[in-house]
């Protein structure tokens, strides 16, 4: 299980942090910039005031001499700490601030009426700062997120049989030429074809884990991402989901992610629950090679990268083989946090290293890989069964 740590508040001494948390260094860095990013991945004890918080809180950031750290609130209140009445430690899941949910639930229910920057600023925020905060957490702009938005409600209303003029007056388009070239810019095709062939944007939301939020995106085939949202490569992540798929992201709640969402939670209980859930994520032919043996790894065991190599016939092709494992956008779906050094080293991992050794620590893996052949003789999970799991 996930572990935790106990101290005593007001202790003289410096407690010893849990070696499976970020570094002191980083966690005190995400607490004084108030990053929401650290969400659920630690929360931190006061000696002074016997408080504990979480990452965001609004209170003044104290000493660093002051803190403890911790990788739950339960662990937080068994050293004797209680709960932040400012920031609400035990309440705080995945959310966004109250302004940009307000925002995101505006733009779910009512998507064919565009969002103003008047509209932006009645909630307190300048229409910069709020497109600054979603381009960070979900890979576009405000106003980008609204015209993808409203331009997946448009294909579906020419779908339902609407005429495309009926259907560019209603988009708010002042010409039908515009809409048709909106719809050519992001879907890259004309407003007919697109809705006969199904294009629908790319749903994205937050999913709360223990080990800190993840965006999570899926298209009608499946579940495409699933990142942490702190992962430095995120951005440049969400783009070239984007431009394989060739569609927009937007906000929003799936039936997919629903369930993805119900199979974490499992999976952190039991890491043995296995998932189920439908996935989409297309690439190179060699990275779908690659993504399928690390789709073959069973919980509680690890693989090398040259058994990795070994196991697609490329046995010299070891650094291309970890450029593809970085390149997996399916973070514990497609398990590439057990890939570790043939020295039996955690190496690197796209999450942070800490989150990789909670994570086999969780699943009870040992820190030296299984034989090539053991793995090789494995029989494949039943998501490489079906043939829609990398498809184009």
């Amino acid at each position: 299980m996930l572990a935790t740590t106990r101290h005593a508040p007001g202790a003289k001494t410096a407690a010893p942090i849990d070696a499976t948390l970020p570094d002191a260094a980083s966690m005190y860095a995400a607490l004084a910039a108030r990053d929401e990013g650290f969400v659920g991945v630690f929360y931190v004890g006061v000696r002074t005031t016997g408080i504990f918080c979480r990452p965001g809180c609004p209170a003044r950031t104290p000493l660093r001499t002051n803190c403890e750290f911790f990788a739950s609130a339960t662990g937080a209140m068994q050293a004797g700490y209680r709960p932040c009445r400012r920031c609400r430690p035990m309440h705080a899941g995945v959310r966004h601030p109250d302004w940009a949910q307000s925002l995101l639930d505006r733009l779910e229910h009512s998507p064919e009426r565009p969002i103003t920057k008047s509209e932006v600023r009645a909630l307190g925020v300048d229409p910069a700062t709020a497109s600054r905060y979603f381009k960070a957490r979900l890979g576009a702009t405000l106003p980008a997120l609204v015209r993808a938005r409203l331009l997946g409600c448009a294909l579906r209303w020419i779908r339902e049989g609407q005429r495309v003029s009926t259907v560019a007056m209603r988009s708010g388009f002042r010409s039908e030429s515009g809409f048709r070239k909106a719809v050519a810019e992001v879907f890259g095709a004309t407003p007919m074809r697109a809705a006969r062939d199904g294009a629908e944007p790319i749903v994205a939301t937050w999913l709360d884990t223990p080990l800190g939020p993840m965006l999570a995106a899926a298209s009608e085939r499946g579940v495409c991402m699933l990142e942490f949202v702190d992962r430095r490569a995120l951005a440049e992540q969400v783009r070239s989901l984007r431009v394989r798929l060739g569609r927009p992201i937007v906000p929003g709640s799936h039936p997919h992610l629903r369930k993805l969402q119900r199979e974490l939670d499992a999976y952190f209980t039991d890491p043995r629950a296995g998932f189920s859930v439908p996935l989409h994520m297309p690439g190179s032919p060699f990275q779908e090679d690659v993504w399928r043996v690390l789709g073959s790894i069973e919980a509680g065991a690890t693989i090398t990268y040259a058994q990795v190599a070994g196991a697609i016939g490329r046995v010299s092709a070891v650094r291309a083989v970890a450029r593809a494992i970085g390149e997996n956008r399916l973070a514990i779906l497609v398990p590439c946090h057990r890939v570790i050094g043939s020295a039996g080293d955690l190496t690197g991992y796209a999450g942070g290293v800490w989150r990789k050794r909670r994570l086999l620590d969780h699943e009870g893996a040992a820190m030296t890989p299984a034989p090539a052949s053991k793995n090789r003789s494995r029989r494949r999970p039943s998501v490489h069964a079906r043939p829609d799991l990398f498809s184009a």
